[in-house]
Formats: structure tokens, sequence, C-alpha cells
């Protein structure tokens, strides 16, 4: 959480003086998104909320996003990523959207990605997706990666 927690302040102050908000969906990354922008002391004016979408069960449930809304979809791709982050924000009216989705290892997924590869997604006024692949096998580094590098693409995002 150390090294998300700066980045989370980054997000929280530029989101707060653009009176703006976010909403997550992350899978691989398993909270630590939301768990970084949450340890920001007044998230309540910039975080609506999260979910964990690790499973199709999550994802119809807690996104509402029903089987044909991703049919012909891999869900570690960039346009699954990309439909998260709209649907995350849609959903719950923020202004931003942020989804990751991917393979933490140490194993690669059932769609053939390896471990340690990524999607990420920002929606809102603008988007951008990239795909990032660590090359490393353990499980709770890359979760910390593919947080880390959600939280810098939005950072990124909001300072221009």
């Amino acid at each position: 959480m150390q090294t998300l927690l700066p980045l989370a302040e980054q997000v929280a102050s530029l989101l707060k003086a653009r009176r703006e908000t976010i909403a997550v969906a992350e899978s691989s990354a398993g909270g630590l998104i939301a768990a970084a922008l949450l340890a920001v002391p007044g998230a309540s004016a910039y975080f609506l909320g999260g979910a964990v979408v690790y499973t199709r069960k999550a994802r119809e449930q807690l996104l509402q996003l029903p089987r044909e809304a991703v049919t012909g979809m891999r869900s570690a791709s960039e346009p699954y990523a990309l439909l998260l982050a709209r649907t995350a924000s849609a959903r719950l009216g923020a202004s931003w959207g942020l989804a990751e989705t991917g393979a933490a290892g140490p194993t690669d997924n059932s769609y053939g990605d390896a471990a340690g590869h990524s999607c990420i997604a920002i929606a809102g006024v603008a988007e951008e997706v990239i795909t990032l692949e660590t090359g490393q096998s353990d499980r709770v580094t890359n979760m910390r990666t593919f947080a880390a590098a959600a939280l810098e693409l939005l950072q990124h995002r909001l300072s221009q």
C-alpha cells in the first residue's frame, strides 16, 4: 500500500480540484486500486464505489453486464477493460471509470494470457486503454504493479 498511496494522493488531489468522481472495476488487482483511493482522507468527495469483478457471476451481478454484452470479447483484453470502465462510470454516475483486467499469476489465465498481463482502461471525458506485460509470475508483485499502472494512467489523464 505504501507504494500506491502517493499515486492515490495525486489522483485524489486532481479529482477534488476538478470536482470529479471515480468508479472502479478491477479484477487481477484484487481491490488494491479501490483500497489505495479510499486510503486518502476525504475520499468521499471523489470515490463513488468499486467492484472486484473477478468472475463472470461478479460481472453479471455487480455491474449488471449480461453474457450478451461481452459476446466475442476476451476477458483480459482492451475492449473488455474499456467496457468495464464505461459500465462502472455509468452505473454509479461517475465522471470517470477506471478498470483493470488480466492475469496476476503465478500461472497463465484460462484465455492464454501470460502471468503479468493486464489491460487497463479509463473512460470519461477522454478514454484510454493500455496493455501491460510485466514478464513476472509473482502474483502479489503483479497485483501491485497493475494497481500502480492504473493509478498512473488516471493521474496522467487528469493532469492533461
